[in-house]
């Protein structure tokens, strides 16, 4: 069947448009009487009734997207019996959400006259979860030969790897895996995006080293080529998305535990698909990502991943341009308020009226909290206003440790506005306001922190290229003569700031490098290198992440530890 172009498809829609809206009206209704009155099993076969026909509509304007919600929404309804009692509202609230959403995907069809069947997959994949089934994968509506998909390790310009037998090749694979496992998890917990994006990348490209020469080499070069474009994305990782990469680690773990033999396995073609489908709607215009597309006869998107979470943030909640200006003016408000906290802490002249006007800000702020739904984070700004304002009416000022828990929660307040700028509107955004900060730090040292990782990340980044230039150079020692001093320099701030862990892989690496690339006389040991490449790499994660918003990742340092001593460093 040949398909409608957009000018047809358009058309027919405007046809039916009246019609569509009105059988999503009669539905929305009938699901109301119903949820008032549950005997009455007239509404709800009503309900039923104007999802079919919605479903048949929308195959004939060939609106896949909305076709498949009804058809899942139908398969909800039947699971709904008359009589439907408390534990059955799941199910309802989701079927109410469903048509909801169908209204405003029609509303946002008729406003951008295009097809966007990917922005219902969420609702589709909440109906299906309301009703027990598996999530469907983010390739649904993507139809491609992944047979086609080329072996780009040769465009890789991947290094050998020092493999001289089976174990050797066991325990580089345990490190790969393990490098994958900890970004895994980052991703899984929506924490540091872009770390986790490079950690896993970083893995996938140790393992398409190990791989070389076999079919399985394919599938890791696809999935680095994948991974390089995601490490400069924010936006949170989809559910469908995390499974996928789940289920990446069952072919890292078979090369653990079968050796070099796993190297012939093959990969399943939905995966490829998957991996291909968000190579797709990168909009990538890497040399290596338009290769694979070519190969595959895959022109540039219509839309992108990018276009796809802007339009599903207009279809299901406010804009990302309206919470990044609501973030802005947060931030603006939030320095003032911290300007002022730091000023009654001290005591440079500071004015019993300055407890009021912090009082005023602090209510204001949860005002706003509260129109915006983060009730925890609303009800926390409140507290500390009544506080603030409790002092100023006693005219006293406060002790520093009811002060820094006053500064706790403007600094939970901060997070959560640069969490709405990335994240969206969420649970996880409110959750914020429960986060304790284990190190009841003054602002005092909250600066001193961020000077010391922009300092560690500019003295880590040095060292790197002073490495690469070593190994460039022909090993001349020259390029490392700074390195283990500024190593150690990175190690002095580790310890000024209580983490005895950082500054002890800091040391071990800078001894490393200084016994085992500087003083000796041979060629270094390619495993060495390995090892202090992945430490470093470990280590940098970790501090950006600290400096980012102080939480300290010791799985990073884990990693890091693995390394060196998995080449006896």
């Amino acid at each position: 069947m040949v398909q409608s172009s957009l000018a047809t498809k358009s058309h027919a829609f405007d046809l039916v448009r009246e019609e569509i809206e009105s059988t999503i009206r009669h539905a929305e209704q009938s699901l109301e009487r119903f949820q008032e009155n549950r005997e009455n099993g007239e509404d709800l076969q009503n309900t039923v009734d104007c999802l079919n026909q919605l479903r048949g509509i929308f195959a004939l304007v060939e609106l896949r997207g909305g076709s498949l919600l009804c058809q899942e929404a139908v398969a909800l309804a039947n699971d709904v019996p008359v009589g439907a009692t408390v534990d059955k509202n799941g199910l309802l609230t989701a079927l109410s959400n469903a048509l909801f959403t169908l209204h405003r995907y029609m509303e946002f069809y008729h406003r951008q006259q295009a097809d966007y069947p990917e922005l219902l997959l969420p609702m589709i994949n909440e109906v299906r979860t309301a009703r027990g089934d598996s999530v469907l994968g983010d390739a649904l509506f993507f139809d491609a030969d992944t047979s086609r998909i080329p072996d780009l390790t040769g465009d890789l310009a991947l290094r050998d790897l020092p493999v001289r037998d089976d174990e050797q090749f066991r325990v580089h694979a345990r490190r790969f895996r393990l490098m994958y496992q900890v970004g895994l998890l980052e991703m899984l917990r929506d924490r540091q995006p872009v770390i986790s994006h490079r950690l896993m990348a970083r893995a996938a490209e140790g393992f398409a080293r190990l791989t070389r020469e076999t079919p399985m080499a394919r599938f890791w070069a696809l999935l680095l080529t994948v991974l390089e474009p995601m490490q400069t994305a924010e936006s949170v990782v989809e559910k469908p998305r995390k499974k996928l990469f789940m289920g990446v680690d069952r072919y890292a773990r078979a090369l653990v535990q079968q050796g070099p033999e796993a190297g012939s396995m093959d990969v399943a073609s939905e995966m490829m698909r998957e991996l291909l489908y968000i190579l797709y709607r990168s909009g990538d215009p890497s040399q290596r990502s338009r290769k694979v597309l070519d190969a595959c006869g895959l022109s540039q998107p219509p839309y992108t991943q990018a276009d796809l979470i802007r339009h599903r943030q207009q279809l299901y909640g406010p804009g990302a341009d309206v919470l990044r200006a609501l973030s802005k003016a947060l931030q603006e408000e939030l320095d003032q308020l911290k300007d002022k906290l730091d000023i009654v802490e001290r005591g440079i002249d500071p004015e019993i009226d300055e407890l009021g006007q912090i009082s005023d800000s602090l209510l204001r702020l949860a005002n706003t909290l509260l129109i915006l739904d983060l009730r925890q984070l609303s009800d926390m700004a409140r507290q500390a206003a009544s506080k603030m304002s409790d002092w100023h009416s006693r005219n006293m000022y406060p002790a520093e440790s009811d002060l820094f828990a006053v500064a706790d929660a403007v600094l939970n307040i901060e997070d959560a506005a640069q969490h709405m700028a990335t994240h969206g509107l969420s649970p996880e955004t409110d959750a914020l306001a429960q986060r304790v900060r284990q190190d009841e730090q003054s602002l005092y040292l909250r600066e001193a922190l961020i000077v010391v990782t922009d300092e560690a990340r500019a003295a880590l980044t040095l060292s790197k290229r002073a490495i690469t230039a070593f190994l460039e150079s022909d090993f001349d020692k020259l390029h490392l003569a700074n390195v283990p001093a500024t190593l150690m320099s990175i190690w002095g701030g580790l310890v000024l700031l209580e983490d005895p862990v950082a500054a002890g892989v800091m040391r071990q690496v800078a001894e490393a490098i200084d016994n085992k690339l500087l003083n000796i006389d041979s060629q270094p040991d390619q495993a060495v290198l390995e090892a202090l490449a992945d430490a470093l790499t470990s280590l940098e994660y970790y501090i950006e992440g600290l400096g980012q918003q102080d939480d300290r990742n010791p799985e990073l340092l884990k990693l890091a530890e693995s390394s060196l001593s998995d080449a006896g460093l």
